[in-house]
């Protein structure tokens, strides 16, 4: 909305405009930022400036506040123009999903909305061009709580069109919220990686200085570019200063904050790679480039469920999910334990083909069912404890073996198959 009263008089008598860089002073206080516009609900008096640490503040104005333009703001160029390509440098794909990496500030609203064009998101780290030749595009503009099972195969059949057409990585910004689940599908739908998959996200907005995005694209590059790998990851800051990346293996990462620029974090195993600056050191085990091509197997049954049990939670719920989905992965306490009556649910279950897979929310550790009566009793009724494998990893992978095969002995047989690096017999702290 635009500004009406006393702010619209001050901001006209300094000719300001949404978007501009301003100063206002108010007493002794003097704020600068840039001009946000006026929200419906607000005061006639108040104006409402980002701050430079990406934060907002509204001020209330009185007839002897003052406001002063510090710089107008920035006309964006076409940013579709053409990407510069350099003899000698290698392709790497960016395919864009959206999330927080691929947003900027609209000043009309002040919102962060998703970038439209992936040369945009591009064009905004400009050194990724001097790394390499930047095949960009947007396959879809959307919040990462909105990925559905149909996007996963789409993304799955455009990493494997561009690397099958000669980059040698790509990069796949995604919203952070749900990298892990894409990841994980990825890891299963794609065989005979010619290079790496990189997720990579950002915790923090462009339009803030704490923004990882730059340094967490810089170090997927850095890995397509420079890292003999042929695995899917994730990849994310270190630790919460701009130190260093770690890619993640896709099937073994999880968000483990909700905010702080280190969320992510390998399980049961070490990361797969460390990237600070212009070095990438790789630890303990890791796939390397196969010759291709790369196969895409992205046939997958989404009539699957994730239930985390807890105390309380009563057989009539599990009984519910169960009669409309062909799996159920449960998320047991502990060893991956359920409640007796819960135990009862799962025979009935299974009885009917319905796949019951267990796994820990504790996530550190494996499930293990042959340890308490209950547990054995749980193995007795026709659940199928996964090991180590976390609950989202094996939420996807059901699917996936659902979509493989509809043969349930074999269902089961691919759960307990390593595909990916989803299990481990040797975990480390």
């Amino acid at each position: 909305m635009t500004h009406t009263g006393l702010a619209a008089q001050l901001l006209k008598a300094a000719g300001a405009t949404v978007g501009d860089i301003v100063r206002i002073q108010k007493g002794h206080e003097t704020h600068t930022g840039v001009l946000m516009p006026r929200h419906e609900f607000s005061d006639e008096a108040i104006i409402t400036l980002k701050l430079p640490s990406g934060y907002n503040i509204g001020l209330r104005v009185t007839q002897g506040s003052t406001v002063t333009i510090v710089s107008k703001k920035e006309t964006k160029g076409d940013v579709r123009k053409k990407l510069p390509r350099g003899q000698g440098r290698k392709d790497v794909a960016v395919i864009s999903t959206g999330g927080t990496i691929a947003s900027y500030v609209d000043y009309r609203t002040g919102a962060v909305h998703p970038a439209k064009s992936a040369d945009e998101l591009v064009f905004s780290v400009p050194e990724l061009m001097d790394l390499c030749n930047v095949r960009a595009k947007v396959l879809y503009s959307i919040l990462s709580e909105n990925m559905t099972v149909a996007h996963w195969q789409g993304l799955a059949r455009a990493v494997a069109e561009e690397l099958n057409s000669g980059a040698v990585g790509a990069i796949v910004p995604h919203g952070t919220d749900t990298m892990g689940f894409t990841a994980a599908a990825l890891s299963f739908m794609l065989k005979n990686l010619t290079g790496p998959v990189v997720c990579v996200g950002s915790q923090r907005s462009s339009d803030r200085p704490s923004s990882d995005a730059t340094m967490n694209l810089l170090a997927a590059t850095r890995l397509c570019v420079d890292a003999d790998l042929g695995e899917v990851v994730v990849m994310m800051h270190g630790e919460p200063s701009d130190s260093y990346c770690l890619a993640h293996r896709g099937t073994k990462v999880r968000k483990m904050h909700s905010s702080r620029r280190d969320a992510f974090a390998s399980m049961n195993i070490q990361p797969i790679a460390r990237v600070e600056g212009s070095e990438v050191r790789f630890s303990g085990h890791h796939l390397k480039r196969s010759e291709g091509p790369v196969e895409v197997r992205d046939k997958i049954d989404g009539r699957a469920s994730l239930l985390h049990f807890y105390p309380g939670f009563e057989e009539e719920h599990f009984d519910l999910i169960a009669n409309h989905v062909k799996g159920v992965v449960v998320a047991g306490t502990g060893l991956g334990h359920v409640s007796d009556p819960i135990i009862s649910s799962i025979r009935k279950a299974v009885k009917r083909g319905v796949h019951v897979v267990v796994t820990t929310q504790c996530l550190q550790g494996t499930v293990n069912l042959n340890v308490y009566s209950t547990g054995r009793d749980m193995v007795s009724a026709g659940a199928l404890p996964v090991g180590d494998m976390l609950p989202e990893t094996a939420y996807v992978k059901l699917m996936w073996a659902m979509g493989q095969t509809d043969d349930y002995v074999e269902v089961n047989k691919l759960m307990l198959t390593n595909i990916a690096g989803e299990l481990t017999d040797r975990r480390e702290l």
